[in-house]
């Protein structure tokens, strides 16, 4: 078997996309004893690993791989098929982007369809193949397996295995969350295939393996996961606005509700971004489109969820008018672009949303600076003309309105620090991460404009 290989430190692992995921799980199989070849279509990003260069918001995932580049244990190539041939086992984490317009939804494959051609044009019999991309149910079977078997002219299950495992993991404990944190799903088009994968990543996962019965059923868990926050959130996010209104703090019955061990509410916020939860929805009404099934929930879920940065936009200009703040001259800083806590990851943000809708409505971009201690550079927000900052004091001296989009670590302070540097009193908290204060509105407070 593989493990075999791995075992005696002699397994090879290309693993095709070296974004988040990609980044981590590489750094996971040389943890674990293998040899890695990372595969990205990023020339730059691969000289930079190839001369020691690891950019990672993780420190265990920078050590570990840099570690792995100085013992020769980890080489970066933009060339997939090369990758292929010198490898056993091959692991897919490119993404699968979604398609949609105001009156249809679709998926682009193209990513995923010529990662599987580079690995088909240099399959083994032998090797493994395992699919970690986010994926509809039935890619891995319908997409993947086609263009492999046409590719290298073998047979899935018969001269070469096909799983599929999906990724697990927050970026920020990545690393973490495949070695110690969580059980690793797995499912073959086989059994041949399924025991391969099964006893590989029973080399890697601590927390053990979990063996589905099918690659669509292991597919459909993960999107079931995503959906699941999804919808929490929405809840959260309409809960939230209806405590408001009553003038109760949600904050405090949420934690009462959760203190009963079948409630598991979610926090409210800015919205929901990420390359993930806003993505899962929409891969599941286009699959159950396919089958003429309607998902009314999941839907409108998603709806409430895309409508909330402009829900937190809007309470900030009814704060201000509040106030006897005029919009059309305030200074507004904006904390936080990541669309999550303590990680650089932009993609989705709930920002980019808020930020539409203030220029939407005439805020005019010099109004506006956004900070974020991780983001250093952005192509949205230098095309509108909005400026960016690291330095929290520069962006919010002077400022009429803060508005927290982001549950960074650096804005868990007093309400005085910030207010101590502003023009006027108006704080939209749309996290609920300051330390409550009457002078600002907190989405979970009871006090939102």
């Amino acid at each position: 078997m593989l493990a075999d290989l791995l075992r005696r430190g002699e397994l090879v692992v290309a693993v095709y996309g070296l974004g988040y995921v990609g980044m981590a799980l590489s750094a996971a199989w040389a943890l674990a004893g293998a040899r890695v070849i990372g595969v990205d279509i990023d020339s730059g990003k691969v000289e930079r690993l190839n001369n020691g260069v690891v950019e990672y918001v993780e420190k265990d995932v920078v050590d570990v791989l840099t570690h792995a580049i100085r013992s020769g244990r980890f080489t970066a190539t933009t060339d997939g098929v090369v990758a292929s041939i010198r490898s056993h086992v091959k692991i897919v984490a490119v993404p699968v982007f979604l398609k949609k317009s105001a009156t249809a939804i679709d998926v682009d494959f193209s990513a995923l369809t010529s990662a599987a051609k580079s690995i088909g044009a240099g399959l083994k019999k032998g090797d493994l193949v395992i699919v970690e991309s986010s994926v509809p149910p039935g890619t891995t079977e319908e997409v993947v397996r086609p263009v492999l078997e046409g590719a290298s002219g073998l047979v899935a299950e018969e001269d070469f295995y096909l799983a599929y495992s999906p990724e697990r993991v927050m970026v920020g404990h990545a690393l973490k969350d495949i070695v110690e944190n969580y059980p690793k799903v797995v499912a073959g088009v086989g059994p041949r295939s399924a025991e391969e994968a099964a006893e590989l990543y029973r080399q890697v996962a601590k927390r053990g393996v979990l063996v589905l019965e099918s690659t669509r059923e292991a597919e459909f868990e993960k999107l079931l996961e995503g959906v699941y926050r999804d919808v929490n959130i929405a809840v959260a996010n309409e809960m939230a606005k209806l405590a408001n209104a009553l003038g109760i703090s949600f904050r405090r019955a949420r934690e009462a509700a959760n203190s009963q061990p079948y409630s598991h509410v979610h926090k409210p916020g800015s919205g929901v971004g990420g390359n993930c939860i806003p993505v899962y929805p929409y891969f599941l009404m286009w699959t159950a489109a396919k089958y003429g099934v309607d998902l009314p929930l999941t839907r409108t879920a998603r709806f409430i969820n895309e409508k909330q940065p402009e829900e937190v936009a809007f309470a900030a200009l009814r704060a201000m008018l509040k106030h006897g703040v005029n919009p059309a001259a305030a200074k507004i800083a904006i904390l936080g672009l990541a669309f999550r806590g303590d990680v650089d990851d932009t993609r989705g943000s709930p920002t980019y949303d808020i930020i539409a809708t203030l220029l939407k409505v005439g805020i005019k971009p010099e109004q506006i600076t956004v900070h974020d201690p991780y983001v250093k550079q952005d192509m949205l927000l230098t095309r509108w003309g909005i400026a960016l900052t690291q330095d929290l004091e520069s962006a919010v001296k002077g400022a009429d309105v803060v508005i927290i989009s982001t549950d960074h670590s650096a804005y868990r302070i007093k309400a005085s620090v910030l207010l101590s540097l502003m023009n006027s009193q108006v704080v939209v908290d749309a996290r609920g991460v300051l330390t409550p204060d009457a002078n600002i509105y907190s989405i979970d407070s009871g006090r939102w404009p």
